[in-house]
């Protein structure tokens, strides 16, 4: 009798939370989602219009073109200046630095979050080669534990972070699925009993709270429209792997290089000097790699997918390095802001120039395939790697030979270097286990 009623208390702990407190707690998940969505929309439409004013407004006032290799020049150096000032004046000083954080690190204290936003305004408007997803994930965070701190102090911090990484993350993807599959394997590892669905409730809808407030306020979107993949073939596993294995490549010498080119910028210790020094070098490889290798990467990203054909192998290959260099610049060089985005444009690249140089590979796989490698290398995540790859092309067919094509890339990526520095200081760690 004994052991049956240690049984049956063993599976009331196992149960999970109740359908009551799911509920409940549903509703600061859709609210969170729909703040995240409104302060990632207000930042992309500020920076958006800054955007315009900078490469728009001011070269059709004084005469010249938007991509005058002068002007390219003028404004990354200007806008490496301007941010070193704002980190080095402003107080917060710019949040922590974005080489040492990734999608699911702690926020910040509330104090800095101005001087977040003001130079991640700054670097996408000036057309540093980085996203909004590491700072406005930050900025999400920090609001919603200040807010619910205040007025729900029963709700952990913790879920507080998550619901607001869940839903800034469908915000950002457009979709909820991205948030469930980045925090699958954070929810795996809690131990304290009830389905992983159960776990998952709340952040998904979070996510999907984002997720549609972002459609309604007309975000961009990662999805783009390519022929049809159809039926696999067996010589596509093979050219597939090939691809997804040489974007995978090109990441994980990226990832070995980080610290020592983010280690050779800090040397210069100021940050005006720092930042200026990363926006000079920007601007010289914009020069080189044309406007289409500035910004954060997803419009660009639109614009090869259009008219794949307009660009030749070696404007591709160009189009790689420039921007792989200019990635690890700006992460290196002290700016703010995310690396996926960035990452995706090179992954397109790189598989559009698998489709120019490998005959009969078709253009869904060999773009899903480019995206995946690199992207599973940025985020040492199969799920989201899995899942850009599906939605930048729009092909469910593409799942199941993608699902086979990362087995063997993840044996590449597994031991290689993480596309992330060390925090110096005990920074925490992101954490690793849903409250």
């Amino acid at each position: 009798m004994a052991d049956a009623s240690a049984g049956r208390a063993g599976a009331a702990e196992e149960a999970g939370p109740s359908i009551r407190t799911l509920l409940l707690l549903a509703i600061p998940a859709l609210l969170i989602g729909i703040a995240s969505a409104v302060v990632l929309w207000l930042l992309d439409l500020v920076s958006g219009w800054l955007e315009s004013a900078i490469w728009d407004g001011l070269p059709h006032a004084i005469g010249i073109t938007s991509d005058n290799p002068w002007w390219i020049l003028v404004v990354l150096t200007f806008t490496g200046f301007a941010v070193g000032l704002v980190v080095w004046l402003v107080p917060g000083h710019g949040g922590p630095d974005s080489a040492t954080t990734g999608l699911s690190s702690p926020p910040p204290p509330i104090g800095t979050l101005p001087s977040i936003g003001i130079v991640v305004l700054i670097s996408l408007a000036g057309g540093v080669s980085l996203g909004p997803e590491n700072p406005i994930i930050a900025i999400n965070g920090a609001l919603a534990v200040a807010a619910f701190a205040r007025f729900a102090t029963k709700i952990p911090p913790l879920l507080i972070i998550t619901l607001a990484t869940s839903g800034t993350i469908g915000a950002l993807f457009g979709t909820p699925v991205a948030a469930a599959l980045v925090l699958t394997g954070t929810v795996a590892a809690v131990r304290n009993g009830g389905s992983l669905w159960d776990k998952l409730f709340l952040p998904v809808a979070a996510a999907a709270a984002g997720a549609e407030t972002m459609h309604l306020l007309g975000g961009q979107t990662i999805a783009f429209h390519l022929p049809p993949y159809g039926t696999p073939n067996p010589i596509d596993f093979l050219t597939g792997l090939l691809v997804a294995a040489f974007s995978a490549g090109i990441g994980i010498l990226a990832a070995f290089l980080f610290p020592y080119l983010h280690a050779g910028f800090h040397a210069l210790r100021h940050p005006v000097l720092l930042t200026t020094a990363g926006g000079l070098l920007l601007g010289l490889l914009g020069i080189v790699g044309g406007p289409i290798t500035l910004f954060k990467g997803l419009e660009q990203t639109g614009e090869l997918l259009a008219h794949p054909g307009d660009y030749s192998a070696g404007m591709l290959a160009v189009f790689v390095i420039v921007k792989v260099v200019a990635l690890l610049v700006a992460a290196s060089s002290g700016f703010r802001g995310g690396r996926v985005f960035p990452a995706v444009f090179i992954g397109v690249a790189i598989g559009l120039l698998g489709h120019a140089v490998i005959p009969g590979i078709p253009l869904g796989l060999a773009v899903a395939c480019g995206a995946l490698g690199i992207v599973l290398v940025e985020t040492r995540d199969g799920w989201i790697a899995l899942f850009l790859g599906v939605a930048l092309t729009g092909d469910l067919t593409l799942l199941s030979t993608l699902c086979v094509i990362v087995l063997p890339v993840w044996l590449l990526v597994t031991k290689a270097p993480h596309f992330e520095i060390e925090p110096k200081h005990g920074l925490a760690r992101p954490p690793t286990a849903l409250a």
